[in-house]
């Protein structure tokens, strides 16, 4: 049984490393976000102070961002696999009213990750590679005049479209956490009780307090 070592009523949700990693994430996207809005429009740029004000916004943010990229790509990296979609989450998403109105009774069993959370997960993926990838091309110090006009322009509407869902995922990231008391708490001490365990991810659940339960 993967317990906790001085509370056996605890179950290890998050390592060290994965709670290092998640906080990475949320500052860098903090601070990428922040400096980002501050370049998308005149009205958002006191925003830029976070970084030192408008010139420091404009050399750190793509910085910053690919400090997140990294951060994400640590920490997603060992996920993949665990984050596949099953049959018993599409039948999953498929209840979102039970899921609304809670009754979990009516839900299959969840393992480590919910299918929101899987979702969640890929959008997350798939926004940070076409920011990465458009961001490149912006880049003006380093890599834009390589690249012609016009793919200089889209690349900047598709990086903010990118960016865009990435804000909206983690808004829904965050009022997720906030719904499901504990979560928050299990990301900064890494543990969850039993109960939550059992009432949350059941099926995660069962396979931690089997004697070869891991991680």
């Amino acid at each position: 049984m993967a317990e906790s070592a001085d509370r056996p009523d605890l179950l290890e949700r998050h390592d060290a490393r994965d709670r290092m990693l998640h906080w990475l994430i949320a500052v860098a996207f903090l601070f990428a976000g922040a400096s980002g809005l501050a370049l998308f429009h005149p009205s958002l740029y006191w925003l830029g102070n976070l970084l030192g004000g408008g010139t420091w916004s404009v050399v750190l943010h793509p910085f910053v961002g690919l400090a997140m990229l990294l951060a994400f790509y640590a920490f997603a990296r060992p996920l993949w696999a665990v984050n596949r979609l099953s049959d018993a989450d599409r039948t999953w998403l498929r209840s979102m009213r039970d899921i609304v109105d809670g009754h979990d009774e009516r839900l299959p069993e969840v393992g480590k990750y919910n299918a929101g959370q899987k979702v969640l997960y890929f959008v997350m993926v798939g926004a940070l590679l076409v920011l990465t990838l458009t961001g490149i091309v912006v880049w003006r110090r380093y890599f834009a005049g390589y690249f012609p006009v016009r793919l200089i322009r889209l690349s900047a509407l598709l990086h903010a479209f990118a960016a865009f869902v990435l804000v909206l995922g983690i808004v829904v990231h965050v009022a997720a956490a906030l719904w499901v008391k504990g979560s928050i708490d299990a990301m900064i001490r890494g543990t969850v009780t039993l109960g939550w365990a059992y009432k949350h991810h059941r099926a995660w659940f069962r396979d931690m307090i089997r004697p070869s339960g891991g991680r």
